[in-house]
Formats: structure tokens, sequence, C-alpha cells
């Protein structure tokens, strides 16, 4: 079974910038759809960025800073994060649009001054 796994988090400061990469342990190129989501505390996981082979959506909170990429070759699949806030503190996740793999770790983001 193909798992995943996230790296890249850390603390920085508010509008300072972070790439998250999630390596998949298998072929992810024939997942139609995959996906980073956030977790507050105490709060259901809720979906940060989603990228097809033509296609990306973002929540609204986070259009015009975070930019999802993936590249199948390297089974990885990418978060560019920009001008974060304090609000964008959470543990984050990758996975398909219909969580297909078993949950990761997680990579913690920590946006403090």
């Amino acid at each position: 079974q193909v798992q995943v796994a996230e790296s890249g988090g850390g603390l920085v400061q508010p509008g300072g910038s972070l790439r998250l990469s999630c390596v998949a342990s298998g072929d992810i190129s024939k997942t139609y759809a995959m996906a980073w989501f956030r977790q507050f505390p105490g709060v259901q996981r809720e979906l940060v960025a989603l990228i097809t082979s033509g296609f990306t959506n973002y929540a609204d909170s986070v259009k015009g800073r975070f930019i999802i990429s993936r590249d199948n070759s390297l089974n990885t699949v990418y978060l560019q994060m920009n001008n974060l806030k304090p609000e964008d503190t959470a543990i984050y996740y990758c996975n398909s649009d219909r969580y297909a793999f078993p949950w990761g770790q997680g990579t913690q983001v920590t946006v403090s001054s």
C-alpha cells in the first residue's frame, strides 16, 4: 500500500515562506487528484489545496498565497506557502482527495514572531 510522508514544516515569522513536500512510497501518477490538508487543534482536517493533471483549487483563506504542484516522476506533491500568517499555524497533511492512502504523520507549521 502506498504511504505518504510529509516534510518541510517549521517555525517561521509572519510574512515568511515555507515549502512542504509530500513523498509517496509508490506511483501516484494514476491518482487523479492529490491534496494538502491542515488540522488545527480540536478541529477536523480541512482541505487547503488540490491538484489534478490540469487543475488546481485552493481554500479561500490561502488563495493567492499558496501554490500546490506535483511531480509524478518523483511521486511528490509540493505546497509552496508564501506570506504566511499566524492563522496558518497547523499540522499539514497530504493525501488523495478521496483519502486513498493512510494518513502520514503530517508536518507542523508554526507562524509566530
